[in-house]
């Protein structure tokens, strides 16, 4: 998905959703809008793999941190911790799947 994450940012779409979540949700504050990009991570990475969940995002939080004139550390730090918290569902991880088939579990 490395592909899809250059054209969010070739096309705009990264910037459109990081003004979103800027000007919607966080208001123009920096720590709302990392726990916004955080949590929005943490909910994409139990629906796509992790990697994905990382690539996809990573442009828009560089386009938060942009809008907002800060360092772009802590928003990427935040995309790399959100996509590792993947445990809510079998698709976010590969070990769930596998746990998903021999304790009987069922998703969806």
């Amino acid at each position: 998905l490395i592909p899809v994450a250059g054209a969010m940012q070739t096309t705009g779409a990264a910037d459109v959703l990081a003004r979103f979540l800027v000007e919607t949700i966080a208001r123009g504050n920096a720590i709302a809008a990392l726990a916004a990009i955080l949590i929005t991570t943490m909910f994409l990475s139990d629906l796509m793999n992790n990697a994905a969940t990382a690539a996809v995002l990573s442009p828009v939080a560089l386009g938060i941190a942009a809008s907002l004139d800060v360092n772009p550390d802590s928003f990427l730090m935040a995309v790399a911790i959100g996509a590792s918290c993947a445990f809510l569902t079998p698709i976010g991880h590969q070990n769930n799947t596998l746990i998903l088939g021999s304790g009987g579990f069922r998703f969806g």
